[in-house]
């Protein structure tokens, strides 16, 4: 399975973490573990609903969790933000 390496930033919590994402896998997939990992992360701090989305960092672009990683152009080094 071939992934990339994303930095993810969630600004509610002001902390930026590393995460491998498969480039085969829907982002709604994706989506869904992060959110997971998170909320674990946090201590309950990030309390994920089905309003929390993914976006580019640089320019708040939200991703369209019906494509792939590989589709959305997300590479080694990419700049994601969970809002």
């Amino acid at each position: 399975m071939n992934k990339v390496l994303a930095e993810i930033f969630v600004p509610v919590l002001d902390y930026t973490f590393d995460a491998f994402l498969p480039l085969e896998s829907p982002m709604s997939q994706v989506l869904e573990l992060l959110k997971k990992a998170v909320m674990d992360m946090s201590d309950g701090r990030f309390i994920a609903d089905e309003n929390t989305a993914i976006c580019h960092r640089e320019d708040g672009t939200i991703l369209n969790i019906n494509l792939s990683v590989y589709e959305l152009g997300i590479h080694n080094g990419s700049k994601l933000m969970l809002i």
